[in-house]
């Protein structure tokens, strides 16, 4: 595993852990408040741990998909 994914998961897992403590000690409506990031926080994450869209293949020439060509005049 990467540094800098061991790094993402350390700060999840901080996140997670300090948020589950507020929640515990009854500090409900902070958790509430940080919801929405938290909630950011996870997307970012797996999104950077997820790897990226292979490329896709070109098209055919002369297909409607390339889109490079001018039509004729």
């Amino acid at each position: 595993m990467s540094s800098k994914k061991v790094v993402t998961v350390a700060v999840l897992a901080t996140v997670l852990t300090w948020s589950t403590v507020m929640t515990v000690l009854g500090h409900a409506a902070a958790v509430a408040a940080l919801l929405p990031s938290l909630g950011l926080l996870v997307q970012q994450i797996v999104q950077a741990l997820t790897p990226p869209d292979s490329p896709r293949p070109p098209a055919a020439p002369g297909s409607a998909a390339a889109g490079e060509q001018e039509p004729p005049r």
